[in-house]
């Protein structure tokens, strides 16, 4: 296995320093989650170790602190997802409301299961527990951006319109 590149230089480096200033001088490691966020997305929307271990050393951190902070939130991926990371909601109010019909429709309109990534790379499904947007149940994240209220018919014209 070769080594990874190191991501922290140029454009990144300067994200990550953004943040890095928001906190004291002797508490780098504050900005811990934004960094990974910034080194999982200039890497192709996952996270290796290696990657893991960049952030760590940057932040002056010991690895297993960024693997601890990696692991218990759920917007970091170890593994590769589809251009668009479709994350629906599966918490009680989703799925009093319909979650669990709009991902059989998903996995079926897609061809793939959660946390698989379709062959052409595209899209990627993963259940979420709560996205706190429980008015406007059943409802996912596609990107950044909150879709509610969903239905299949909704959820088709969403992805069909998708490049």
């Amino acid at each position: 296995m070769s080594a990874t590149a190191n991501v922290i230089q140029g454009e990144v480096k300067e994200r990550i320093d953004r943040w890095v200033s928001h906190y004291p001088e002797d508490q780098k490691q504050s900005a811990v989650m934004p960094a990974l966020r910034i080194v999982q997305e200039v890497s192709g929307g996952s996270l290796t170790t290696e990657l893991m271990d960049q952030v760590a050393d940057y932040l002056e951190m010991t690895p297993i602190a960024v693997y601890e902070v990696a692991t218990f939130y759920s917007m970091y991926e170890h593994k590769p997802v589809g251009k668009h990371k479709i994350c629906l909601c599966t918490n009680i109010s989703c799925m009093l409301r319909g979650s669990d019909e709009i991902l059989e429709h998903l996995e079926k309109k897609l061809g793939v299961g959660v946390g698989e990534v379709t062959p052409d790379g595209k899209f990627s499904i993963k259940k979420v527990e709560c996205l706190g947007a429980c008015g406007g149940a059943p409802m996912m994240m596609l990107g950044k951006e909150y879709y509610e209220n969903l239905t299949e018919e909704s959820l088709d014209e969403i992805l069909d319109g998708l490049e």
